[in-house]
């Protein structure tokens, strides 16, 4: 795993991203996304994970604009919105992303959700986005393992990410396996279970021992299960202490224990009943 907040991890088709990353799940776009990203980005994230449904793209572009980083030094994320599946819809959701976020390229363009029978049909237009170089890598988002075996057997360019809900309440354990040996990359969001987990008995405990905050023993736990993460918090000093995971490691016994918690609780929806 990586050993600072800059370093990378390599996807299957070459192109480096990094590990830690921020997200901007539900922050308000104007000011609130923008003061986030840049304080995000003076800590030293380099990857900003953001989607069209998140209607914060604006904020995100202009934090990107001010904040004195090289756009090349940066990967950027978003995905297509629910309903915009389809070919045409999803060149066009594209384009609308890139305008509002005010780039020339995304490096990774997710399908924000599978749905019920779209998605091969949306994959298509992302294999073509990824083929005129105007993203440099391509993804998926929610994807149970029937979703992904469908797509492989149905595309001609294989995903490098599988964005899911994962946290030590919903360890997805199948999922991630099946994404090992097809070396699909699993990003987790909702790391820390909405805030649910920061009062854990078992957290608060290996925190104490280790004088570090729930958060952190969180993170960590996902960057030592080779996990890409995206926390999120529009607090300064929580931006930067989430980025403060590379001082200590936990033991295999506690990652046992977390791992132990896991009672296949979402927070978010089930793909399996999210239709449109």
């Amino acid at each position: 795993m990586i050993s600072n907040i800059g370093e990378t991890i390599t996807l299957h088709n070459g192109v480096k991203m990094p590990q830690l990353g921020f997200g901007v799940f539900k922050v308000k776009n104007g000011n609130e996304t923008v003061e986030s990203v840049k304080k995000a980005i003076e800590v030293g994230y380099r990857a900003i994970d953001t989607a069209a449904i998140y209607e914060n793209e604006e904020g995100v572009g202009q934090a990107i604009r001010e904040c004195g980083v090289p756009r090349e030094e940066l990967f950027i994320t978003s995905k297509v919105w629910n309903t915009e599946q389809g070919y045409e819809t999803t060149l066009k959701a594209f384009e609308n992303s890139l305008n509002r976020l005010g780039l020339e390229y995304l490096d990774l363009y997710l399908i924000h959700w599978p749905g019920k029978d779209k998605y091969l049909e949306t994959w298509r237009a992302l294999e073509k986005l990824y083929k005129d170089g105007k993203v440099k890598s391509i993804g998926v988002s929610n994807f149970h393992v029937h979703h992904l075996e469908n797509l492989l057997a149905n595309s001609e360019v294989k995903p490098v990410v599988n964005q899911i809900e994962l946290h030590p309440l919903l360890t997805q354990v199948e999922i991630r396996d099946y994404c090992a040996k097809h070396e699909i990359k699993v990003e987790s969001w909702s790391p820390l279970g909405r805030g649910n987990l920061l009062e854990e008995p078992t957290i608060k405990h290996i925190a104490k021992k280790h004088g570090k905050s729930s958060a952190q023993v969180l993170i960590r736990w996902h960057l030592q299960h080779d996990l890409v993460v995206i926390p999120k918090s529009i607090t300064p000093s929580r931006i930067k202490e989430n980025a403060q995971v590379f001082d200590f490691s936990l033991s295999l016994n506690e990652m046992n224990q977390i791992d132990a918690l896991n009672r296949n609780e979402r927070f978010g929806s089930n793909p399996d009943e999210l239709l449109f």
